[in-house]
């Protein structure tokens, strides 16, 4: 199949983009990196009257640290995190961890954070780091701009509280504390597979005793899941010593998180090859290795920190 005609603009400015999207005569789709919607299109599951190309958007092609916060433009490229060091401290290792499970280095090399938001996978890695780390989603529209919080943002399948004539600018993600430590594990079918499940946590640490806990859940419900009970679980715990098998005790806190997680956060979609029960006990699994993943990260970074001061 091909796409259905449809008209095509290139807009230089955000203003110019949302005039174009605010024409309510034509539906429109907005194209950055399109790794999803000219596939769409070209099966012609979507048929936009007019495409609005915001590539030729400087503006739009900027990150940066602003105040407690990293400020992702609507045309920074999945690749951009790849490199540890590209964001600092635990967050640029949290998204650096996470950036390489999705898709494949072509598809990384043109599709965009801010793309993900717009499209709204349940499976989508970006989208439950951004509900786990309470990120924020600027749009701009013909009503002027306006900050969507990402626990707010999310309605389900491809649904989102973005207006179809307003344009994602910026995602923000708060910068995690140099006493945070985080973990990411994904677990699917083959590499050319979407998530069947994976997490995303971050654990703040005082002296052994876990004082905050972010767990974000990949394809767990109809949207990405904060996992609220489980963190709840969590804090007040002292850590001992790590087990360093694969398969935590039953009893440890971190295998309970996982089991409150899977039975209380998540609401499994049942899928072909995972069914609803397939994908509780893979998130119980999962949450408990990436929560002690986060917990060894916060250990290393503590003890590099006070090998620095000797």
């Amino acid at each position: 199949m091909k796409p259905a005609s449809f008209d095509y603009v290139a807009p230089r400015t955000v203003a110019e983009a949302v005039e174009a999207l605010g024409d309510t005569r034509r539906k429109a789709q907005v194209l950055a990196g399109g790794q999803s919607l000219i596939l769409e299109m070209h099966l012609q599951r979507i048929r936009p009257q007019l495409v609005v190309d915001i590539n030729r958007i400087p503006e739009l092609d900027r990150m940066s640290i602003e105040g407690d916060e990293l400020r992702v433009g609507a045309l920074i490229r999945h690749a951009a995190f790849e490199p540890a060091d590209a964001v600092p401290g635990p967050l640029g290792t949290l998204l650096s961890r996470a950036v390489v499970n999705i898709a494949h280095p072509p598809i990384r090399s043109r599709g965009t954070m801010a793309g993900s938001f717009a499209w709204a996978h349940p499976a989508s890695e970006w989208c439950a780091i951004g509900v786990a780390l309470d990120a924020t989603v600027e749009v701009n529209g013909p009503d002027g701009a306006r900050a969507i919080p990402a626990g707010d943002y999310f309605l389900g399948p491809y649904n989102t509280a973005r207006r179809p004539q307003e344009l994602i600018t910026a995602v923000r993600l708060p910068l995690l504390g140099e006493n945070s430590g985080v973990g990411f594990i994904e677990h699917r079918r083959t590499h050319f597979c979407f998530a069947q499940v994976a997490v995303a946590a971050a654990l703040t640490m005082n002296d052994g005793v876990i004082s905050g806990a972010r767990i974000g859940l990949v394809n767990s419900a109809d949207r990405p899941v904060r996992a609220r009970a489980a963190e709840r679980s969590l804090l007040g715990t002292e850590l001992g010593t790590l087990p360093k098998v694969l398969r935590l005790p039953d009893d440890h806190p971190f295998a309970r998180a996982g089991r409150v997680a899977a039975q209380d956060d998540a609401a499994p979609v049942a899928e072909p090859y995972a069914d609803a029960e397939y994908k509780r006990q893979a998130i119980a699994v999962l949450v408990g290795r990436t929560l002690r993943e986060a917990a060894s990260d916060q250990r290393a970074r503590m003890a590099a920190r006070e090998e620095g001061h000797r």
